[in-house]
């Protein structure tokens, strides 16, 4: 006779301790494919700066499919953790394989669009003939990547919506480890391996990732999460499950892959002012993700605690919950930024790309690290409108906020040729709008009593 699985208690508290508790392991597991992705563009910059600028172009375009799985797993996260919330964790292992079927089906389009659509979209946006051939060659093998990082992103979902975030580090490192041995010896060709230059690191990547998902479902085995949560217990498809997933991620994917889009605009728009700003803004990019590590991990918790205690029934605890998050992400930005400032210069000398290079690097960094601080509370209160399941009104939120931000930068780079550090005052624009809008939302109360 079989004995019972013990049911254990998935519910939050909101407390300072339990955000941290999630938070911080989120944290690392951003934080280490940061180092990952600079690393990445360390070793390309070895190459030069038109392969610097090449992974702008491609990291960008790679990024765009990257959201789309990131709104499925936002979904997928916030029913979770209701589900969480409402103790109901047989129901949590359907709703992940019907997650898991979606991705799949969207990383077949994903890869089918690239090899068919990318060369119209490439020859039709870059000037440079040279520069094309590189990134088409490169995405080509970059995509196939897809399936492997979907996955990957569910079993966030999985671990943040049920609390247990502080596993996500294990298939983080195994990619990490992967991602810069590969790089390095494929790139220059190095321990008995191949040298394939700037395609290296679309091959590495490839691999890297495919290696952090195998690990995390075996972490995911050994601590027996899978018997608990009934992963396997139920693998056939539901269309009504299915359908009520798609229904609560698809505004985000359309959010987040409009987001994306006009970042593609911005780099389109910067390579017409040469390699050396589409470098520049490239390590911006760098640099916006690797310390905003902080900020995306309290975005996250802020997503799956809120929509927990929605399922608890405690709606009265939602605002407060939301502050005690934003004070907690505010101060540790003001922390990462004040460094950022103090030591622009040798931050951007890792890049090996000159005194010159630093020296017009430095102005749009200062631009940069203000966008940060707005951004450490404005995608805490965003991602909260993510948890209470109106995510129509992300969809909606975003929508502003991109129509303003697009208008911005044509005016600014194509209409009246500004320097690029106006250009990136952009961001400031952009996290603004999120803010009150997502906080004005918030604080009207329409979100109490929706169901998902």
């Amino acid at each position: 006779m079989s004995q019972a699985i013990p049911t254990a208690d998935l519910r939050v508290t909101a407390t300072n301790r339990q955000i941290l508790a999630i938070a911080l392991p989120i944290s690392f597991s951003i934080f280490v494919p940061q180092i990952n992705f600079i690393t990445n563009n360390i070793f390309l910059g070895g190459l030069g700066e038109k392969p610097l600028a090449a992974a702008g172009i491609t990291g960008v375009y790679y990024l765009i499919f990257g959201v789309i799985g990131f709104g499925l797993n936002n979904g997928l996260q916030a029913m979770i953790a209701r589900r969480a919330g409402q103790q109901r964790p047989e129901a949590i292992g359907k709703l992940f394989a019907q997650g898991v079927y979606i991705a799949m089906a969207i990383a077949a389009l994903g890869i089918i669009c690239t090899w068919l659509l990318a060369p119209l979209v490439l020859n039709y946006s870059l000037q440079d003939p040279e520069l094309r051939s590189t990134c088409l060659s490169f995405l080509r093998i970059r995509i196939f990547g897809l399936p492997f990082l979907y996955v990957y992103q569910m079993r966030n979902a999985l671990l943040v919506g049920t609390n247990q975030s502080r596993l996500l580090i294990w298939g983080t490192a195994a990619e990490t480890i992967a991602n810069i041995t590969l790089d390095y010896s494929l790139i220059y060709g190095r321990l008995g391996l191949p040298r394939l230059g700037f395609n290296g690191a679309a091959v590495a990547s490839v691999i890297a990732e495919a290696i952090g998902m195998l690990v995390v479902f075996a972490v995911i085995e050994w601590k027996g999460i899978s018997k608990q949560l009934a992963l396997y217990k139920d693998l056939r498809p539901d269309w009504p499950e299915a359908r009520l997933l798609l229904v609560q991620s698809s505004p985000l994917i359309l959010q987040y892959g409009i987001s994306i889009l006009s970042w593609e605009f911005f780099y389109i728009l910067i390579e017409h002012y040469g390699s050396r700003d589409l470098a520049i803004s490239n390590t911006m990019r760098n640099i916006l993700g690797f310390f905003g590590v902080f900020t995306w991990a309290f975005a996250a918790t802020s997503n799956t605690m809120v929509s927990n205690i929605i399922g608890q029934g405690k709606d009265e605890e939602v605002e407060p919950l939301i502050r005690r998050i934003v004070k907690l992400s505010l101060y540790f930005s003001l922390v990462l930024i004040t460094l950022l400032n103090i030591f622009p210069g040798s931050i951007l000398q890792i890049y090996g790309q000159g005194e010159s290079f630093v020296s017009m690097a430095i102005p749009v960094m200062r631009v940069v690290s203000l966008a940060m601080v707005m951004m450490s509370f404005a995608t805490v209160w965003l991602n909260a409108v993510t948890g209470t399941g109106h995510s129509k009104v992300n969809l909606r939120i975003e929508l502003v906020a991109i129509i303003a931000y697009t208008i911005y930068v044509y005016l600014v780079l194509r209409v009246y040729k500004l320097p690029i550090s106006i250009a990136w005052m952009s961001e400031w624009l952009y996290w603004i709008i999120l803010f009150l809008l997502s906080f004005f939302y918030i604080r009207s109360g329409r979100w109490k009593g929706k169901v998902i």
